[in-house]
């Protein structure tokens, strides 16, 4: 993420009243942390401008494929700098990490695909606008296969064999907002602005890729 936005710095972390505290010894902290099993929620110490990355580790009876694993998520204002890292951003994450798959979304869309997820005792019947029923973690097969999409999707070359992508003769338009990653991954944006689903032709492109993707979300499983 440093590499990615220009100035960012997360040499902090965050107290249990919420304030930050400088890590003036980063690395020892973070290794500290990983011995323990955590994932240590680092911020940028600028209580005006937000930004936290961190991680939580999941038990396999949680997890896709009955396998623990480490999720890592950050978040960060949605202003034009942020916006114009955001793939690379992305890729850094998910490289450094060695994903198998992963999204930017925006906090809104993020709302919608936890509707999306289900069944909930005492949820909405259908998922709005449209959008398709996403299976819970535990219920789908494998770790490879990603469990939702967003603005910006990372699939690793494990997830996109899992998932089919790319198929030339299918995915043009895809292909056209996509670039290969180091590991062999990819990139692939949905649309050129941040996702926002009250825009019908952002919409859409998202209900095109989930109907391009049925395994996404362990649609395609019995």
């Amino acid at each position: 993420m440093e590499r990615a936005v220009p100035g960012l710095r997360l040499a902090w972390r965050l107290s249990d009243s919420g304030r930050p505290v400088a890590l003036p010894q980063r690395a020892a902290w973070l290794a500290k942390a990983a011995a323990s099993g955590k994932f240590g929620l680092l911020c940028n110490g600028d209580e005006s401008y937000p930004v936290t990355m961190g991680g939580r580790r999941g038990s396999a009876i949680s997890s896709p494929g009955g396998e623990p694993l480490l999720t890592v998520h950050a978040t960060l204002p949605q202003d034009e700098p942020v916006v114009a890292a955001a793939v690379d951003m992305l890729e850094n994450v998910a490289e450094g990490v060695r994903a198998r798959w992963g999204v930017v979304a925006p906090g809104p869309v993020r709302l919608v695909i936890a509707e999306q997820t289900g069944p909930k005792s005492g949820g909405a019947e259908r998922p709005p606008h449209g959008l398709p029923m996403l299976k819970l973690p535990w219920n789908i097969r494998s770790p490879r296969v990603p469990q939702y999409l967003g603005w910006i999707n990372y699939w690793s070359a494990a997830a996109a064999e899992a998932i089919g992508f790319p198929d030339p003769s299918r995915d043009a338009e895809l292909l056209s907002r996509a670039r290969r990653t180091a590991s062999g991954g990819w990139l692939v944006s949905l649309t050129a602005a941040p996702l926002d689903l009250d825009k019908p032709e952002h919409l859409e492109a998202l209900k095109r890729a989930y109907a391009r993707f049925p395994e996404i979300g362990g649609r395609s499983e019995a």
